[in-house]
């Protein structure tokens, strides 16, 4: 059976989407990270925390972990932790090109393989008064970065290079690519 380490909607909504049957067990994982880690040893890090935390409950199964992170000028960008910090968020990304991250990692009780997709977001000059409208919204409370692709933040986005999934939270086609080695193939094919 997959099992998905991870509480996020989003990558619930993509594993459905491409026809998987799993089970979700959000990981109870440590996430600090050494202070000028890398974003993408970061991510692979956190992925595999994850899986691993989650494996151990369940050592017959595949278990798939995930993390995304926002980087943009030589910062990490993280979930927000109050209005005013998603506000100097969307400030900071106005106008800019920012990467998102995300590390996946798969593991059964024989092996183990962790990757990491890195794409490219551009985002449109914001006004302060269209940072506000989606504020007000309350989307940007539990994203990295503060917004949502897949949602209303798509209306901040100039353009993607990369993979749209990736920017959601999980690349889709790799995903499945590296599920089928593991024995794990979606319902629908």
């Amino acid at each position: 059976m997959l099992i998905l380490a991870s509480g996020s909607p989003r990558r619930r909504e993509i594993l459905t989407m491409l026809g998987y049957a799993f089970k979700v067990v959000p990981a109870d994982a440590d996430e600090t990270l050494e202070e000028g880690i890398d974003p993408d040893c970061a991510v692979a890090e956190l992925s595999k925390r994850k899986a691993e935390a989650v494996g151990k409950l369940y050592p017959f199964d595949v278990v798939l972990g995930a993390d995304t992170l926002v980087f943009c000028g030589g910062v990490i960008l993280g979930k927000p932790e109050s209005m005013e910090d998603a506000a100097q968020m969307l400030r900071f990304l106005s106008g800019r090109t920012h990467q998102v991250y995300t590390g996946v990692t798969i593991l059964n009780q024989t092996r183990s393989k962790t990757w990491v997709n890195v794409s490219n977001v551009t985002f449109l000059d914001l006004t302060e008064e269209e940072i506000r409208a989606y504020l007000e919204t309350g989307e940007p409370m539990d994203k990295a970065g503060t917004y949502a692709v897949q949602g209303k933040g798509s209306a901040l986005i100039e353009s993607i290079s990369g993979d749209f999934f990736a920017v959601m939270g999980l690349p889709a086609s790799s995903t499945a690519r590296f599920l089928k080695e593991f024995g794990i193939v979606p319902n629908n094919l």
